[in-house]
């Protein structure tokens, strides 16, 4: 059984990715908090804008078999090129590693999928998932250490000296390095530090959130 908060198609808006068709399916649940408001003071993840809670969101709802949710999946793909499809779904939440396993993988490779998740770091990855982008959040413990994207946002309620955080993260194997701005009241100053950082340590790259700039999910 998969719990799926929603389904859509959208464009990736963050990252390496950025500006790629994809679906983007984000599954009920999360380790670092509960999703409930009353909760969030107490979490180790305290910033989270998401709603991850219960299967009630669009193209959202529970799949008894992988193949179910894989044809969903395969369903809100919008290409129809006849050359090549390039399919793309990202798998997100809440934290996509409490459902994700080698069945549903495995049935969306047959059907032609390149699968992605964004994941906090704290659960390990299972074989064959085709792009690994890491989130890590303050006070969490990161098993997680080589993936292929990196995506830091700063600044969160623990991190101290981020070019000294930066630092630890450049020694560990991510082929590539974002810094993305906390998104709320003061997004402005730290889109401002997200690049002064950039600027001072080249191995990172800015991460904007293109989808909420030009108002798509």
């Amino acid at each position: 059984m998969y719990t799926v908060k929603e389904l859509f198609p959208t464009l990736q808006g963050e990252g390496a990715h950025a500006g790629r068709a994809a679906v983007f399916c984000r599954f009920a649940g999360c380790n670092l908090w509960s999703g409930r408001e009353e909760d969030r003071l107490t979490s180790i993840c305290q910033f989270c804008d998401t709603d991850f809670v219960g299967s009630d969101g669009f193209g959202g709802g529970k799949f008894e078999t992988a193949i179910a949710l894989a044809q969903a999946i395969e369903s809100a793909w919008r290409s129809t090129s006849a050359g090549p499809q390039k399919r793309y779904v990202v798998f997100t939440g809440g934290e996509p590693l409490l459902q994700l396993d080698e069945t549903l993988i495995s049935a969306l490779h047959l059907k032609g999928f390149e699968v992605a998740i964004e994941t906090n770091g704290t659960i390990k990855v299972p074989k064959g998932v085709d792009w690994v982008c890491v989130s890590p959040k303050a006070g969490s413990e990161l098993v997680v250490l080589q993936a292929d994207e990196l995506k830091l946002v700063i600044p969160q309620l623990g991190h101290g000296d981020l070019g000294a955080l930066m630092a630890r993260f450049e020694k560990m194997d991510y082929r590539n390095r974002f810094l993305q701005a906390m998104d709320g009241p003061k997004l402005k100053d730290n889109i401002e530090l997200a690049v002064r950082l950039c600027q001072k340590y080249p191995l990172w790259r800015l991460s904007l959130q293109s989808h909420k700039l030009i108002g798509i999910r």
